[in-house]
């Protein structure tokens, strides 16, 4: 099961997606220092679902800039009359 699904990331503010992406980040450094050491990971899948949680974040994010961005884009070509 997926940490964050899309529909639940979509719902979120600017701020949280932010802040989630900060935790699943600093998680993810931490279990990869673990391995480095030669220590043994509880859930070794967590970093895959970690990785991909990230990069769902980041696929909305840009999502988001780019409708932005093309909705500024239509509004300034158009004339008036």
């Amino acid at each position: 099961m997926p940490i964050l699904r899309v529909k639940e990331i979509r719902e979120m503010s600017p701020e949280e997606r932010a802040k989630k992406l900060n935790e699943f980040r600093t998680e993810l450094l931490r279990l990869k220092t673990m391995i480095k050491a030669g220590g043994a990971v509880e859930n070794p899948a967590r970093i895959r679902e970690l990785r991909k949680a990230i990069a769902r974040i980041l696929t909305i994010e840009n999502e988001q800039k780019r409708q932005i961005e093309k909705a500024r884009e239509s509004g300034k070509g158009r004339k008036s009359g």
